[in-house]
């Protein structure tokens, strides 16, 4: 049982279909419907759990590396642990994801309205990418990466690089609104890096996760951050810049 008063062990029993799951101790795992397989393994002291959903392809040798990965770092648990918190190095068989993120229980909401308790001492854990994670992220950007673009319970998905962009076209008429940077994807990038030839007083500007900002422009010839390049951004170059593993560059 936790400092909470939760018996973890306990409220996991309680689930329907739930089940030891083999060759890893203290963790569980059940089906709530056809699509989705859930799996938690429990700290040694019962206080803190890690949570790992799958949805349509389930791998439970991968499941099984998340949650040994998380567990053994502690992923998510403490006062200081962040509404995205992440580990690199970790690998499993021949899935390119380098990395085990762990959502707080205000981002994940796994047991929101079936036992608000048991969420609170739950970090919702995945495989995942360290070009995805700042680190800094406020509960807000964590619950928009998070639900909105990181698709946590797909294991084959792919990279989803922290980047966000604003930008101005003057041909197209399309651009962002506000001085802000907004969050976006790397095909959206590509697309407009790609629609700046030919729309002078046109520029895109983006930032990585690790906090650089890049500022391209096209004046009849191509600017990058005040820089004269003889040709456009490649695709293997933003790629880089985003620190997209190598395989997908």
């Amino acid at each position: 049982m936790d400092d909470t008063g939760v018996d973890i062990g306990r409220a996991v029993a309680e689930i329907r279909n739930a089940e030891e799951m083999p060759s890893l101790p203290m963790a569980w795992r059940w089906s709530p419907m056809s699509r989705f397989v859930f799996a938690m393994a429990i700290d040694a002291d019962g206080g803190w759990a890690y949570q790992m959903n799958s949805l349509d392809v389930h791998d439970e040798g991968l499941t099984r590396a998340v949650l040994a990965f998380a567990r053994e770092h502690r992923l998510g648990r403490g006062p200081d642990a962040g509404p995205l918190t992440t580990a690199t190095g970790f690998s499993y068989g021949t899935y390119r994801f380098d990395s085990v993120a762990a959502a707080s229980p205000s981002v994940h909401g796994y047991h929101h309205g079936r036992n608000e308790a048991l969420n609170e001492v739950v970090s919702g854990v995945f495989p995942a990418y360290r070009c995805e994670f700042r680190g800094d992220e406020s509960p807000e950007e964590a619950v928009t990466r998070f639900k909105g673009m990181l698709r946590p319970t797909v294991l084959s998905r792919s990279p989803v690089p922290y980047l966000r962009m604003r930008y101005d076209n003057t041909r197209t008429k399309g651009g962002s609104v506000g001085p802000s940077r907004g969050f976006t994807t790397h095909d959206v990038l590509l697309r407009e890096l790609g629609l700046l030839e030919g729309a002078p007083g046109s520029f895109v500007e983006f930032e990585n996760s690790s906090g650089e900002v890049w500022h391209v422009e096209w004046n009849g010839s191509w600017l990058v951050n005040g820089t004269a390049r003889e040709a456009p951004p490649s695709e293997s170059w933003v790629a880089s810049v985003l620190g997209l593993p190598g395989e997908v560059r």
